[in-house]
């Protein structure tokens, strides 16, 4: 036989359910972009962001967070870490939704950004996984080096050398792209 709550029991579970609520409904954008960043799959990262969110209401561990959406984006990563460990999910996929939409004037300057945007897509994903994750919640969730920290499980310092080796290797690219690009118009210059 179930015993029903005493009305202090009830005000807790409804206090608890109504935060709960709340921190799902805020921080849901949020929660899912961290999944995908990991997962690299639509539906894979709806799955670890409901795991996550049922991992809070059935402990209490969320009523000690100091910083509510750096507690989120741990727990979520942490989920969606399990995930892909469990499932071997590929990191490789390609990083379309990290294009931002905007004025492009001309066809010729829209389908060089493209390339551009794919290379550069490319590159982070070639980038080592504890680069490309801490670059990822960087840039994409906007997550200060303090809560990126959190989230990981690493010192802010160690956040801090990770953004800058994952900054430093792209822009190494990059200039190497440059340099390989002028050689080829220097080439075909000269030979007219």
């Amino acid at each position: 036989m179930i015993k029903p709550l005493d009305p202090g029991q009830r005000s807790n579970r409804e206090d608890r359910d109504s935060v709960l609520a709340r921190i799902a409904a805020e921080h849901a954008r949020l929660l899912y972009r961290v999944a995908y960043g990991v997962l690299r799959h639509p539906e894979d990262a709806e799955d670890a962001v409901q795991d996550a969110l049922v991992k809070l209401v059935r402990g209490d561990s969320w009523q000690a967070m100091q910083n509510e959406r750096a507690f989120l984006a741990r727990t979520v990563w942490r989920t969606a870490l399990d995930r892909q460990s469990a499932r071997g999910i590929g990191l490789s996929d390609e990083a379309a939704d990290m294009r931002m939409p905007d004025g492009r004037p001309s066809p010729e300057q829209t389908a060089a950004q493209n390339d551009e945007r794919a290379l550069l897509g490319e590159w982070i994903d070639e980038l080592p996984e504890e680069l490309r994750q801490t670059l990822l919640l960087s840039a994409i969730e906007e997550l200060t080096s303090r809560e990126i920290g959190d989230v990981m499980g690493v010192p802010e310092g160690t956040v801090r050398t990770r953004l800058m080796r994952a900054r430093a290797q792209l822009k190494d690219k990059f200039t190497e792209r440059c340099v390989a690009g002028r050689e080829v118009t220097a080439s075909r210059g000269g030979g007219r």
